[in-house]
């Protein structure tokens, strides 16, 4: 199966970066390297663009669609945790830009053999890492009836969480759960039907709130996103396209520290604290899909593209 992605927001993104023919980019979530092929294509021989993807089929894929830009095109696999790493590995500082495209791919998706999917059944595995030992599977058999409440709840914001949680550990009272078409059976079986009837796939959400907990995807993102931040040189922007209400949060709530860090008390008439803003934040609100992209893409419909841009203090 060939790796095909189609690219959320390309255009806005593209748009966002700004980017500068000599300039130096990072492209965390290299994916099909649909949005690196058009970063690629705005670079003259000066500027050079860093693709980091954690998965050998992306990896795969992206290398041979950006073959033609190959003297300005560095390909690493990693996650975009060792971003600052990286850099420094190939003796880069400061970059220009850094895009971010979260969630899992299209490909990912599609590709049974990856186990991401609830549409057909296979072995539950969804790592974005095959290198990586534990799969979705030892989530589903070895976590608690509260631990898995509590992903399901938090990570797939699921109200049927509860029952969900309490079906799974019945289930498997009786058989290890293997495949993704059981797991799909269990939860169906908590829902009432009613619910069922409308809405999008009633696994969809308990899948998320598994896929996002086997990958740290909440906590890599906490953990990096400032760092990243820091990564930028002057006037260079981090973008990031999110598709979960609480990554979403996240890179609001880190860029808006990034903008505003004093933790002085209201009423100070002067910070004491001497934490410097790092930037501004140039959306207010998120970019979103355009309606000729929803109708195209039904996947681009809680996308959500967040902008910083990186200011120097020149004190």
């Amino acid at each position: 199966m060939d790796f095909v992605h189609k690219s959320i927001m390309l255009a806005e993104t593209i748009e966002s970066l700004c980017i500068k023919p000599d300039g130096i980019y990072v492209d965390g979530t290299l994916g099909g390297g649909g949005h690196s092929l058009e970063i690629a294509k705005r670079l003259d021989a000066g500027g050079r663009l860093i693709g980091i993807d954690q998965d050998g089929d992306a990896i795969e894929a992206a290398g041979k669609r950006l073959a033609p830009y190959a003297d300005r095109v560095t390909i690493v696999r990693s996650n975009y945790a060792d971003m600052k790493k990286v850099l420094h590995d190939l003796g880069i500082e400061k970059v220009d830009g850094i895009l971010l495209d979260l969630g899992v791919s299209s490909y990912q998706l599609d590709n049974g053999e990856r186990g991401f999917t609830y549409r057909e059944d296979v072995p539950l595995d969804m790592r974005m890492d095959v290198r990586q030992e534990r799969t979705a599977r030892d989530i589903v058999n070895t976590y608690s009836e509260t631990e898995l409440y509590h992903i399901i709840r938090d990570y797939g914001e699921d109200k049927f969480a509860k029952n969900i949680a309490k079906h799974i550990v019945l289930a498997r009272k009786e058989e290890s759960v293997e495949t993704t078409g059981q797991l799909t059976e269990i939860i169906k079986a908590a829902i009432p039907k009613k619910v069922r009837a409308v809405g999008g796939h009633p696994a969809k959400k308990t899948f998320q709130a598994i896929r996002i907990e086997l990958n740290h995807e909440l906590d890599v993102l906490k953990g990096h996103l400032e760092e990243m931040v820091g990564l930028l040189d002057d006037g260079g922007r981090l973008c990031v396209i999110t598709f979960h209400s609480l990554e979403d949060r996240i890179v609001k709530n880190i860029f808006r520290t990034c903008e505003n860090p004093c933790i002085c008390p209201p009423g100070f008439p002067v910070c004491t604290c001497g934490r410097k803003p790092k930037g501004r934040v140039i959306t207010r609100k998120p970019i979103v899909p355009g309606e000729e992209e929803l109708k195209e893409n039904s996947r681009a419909k809680s996308a959500k593209l967040r902008v910083f841009e990186r200011i120097v203090s020149k004190e």
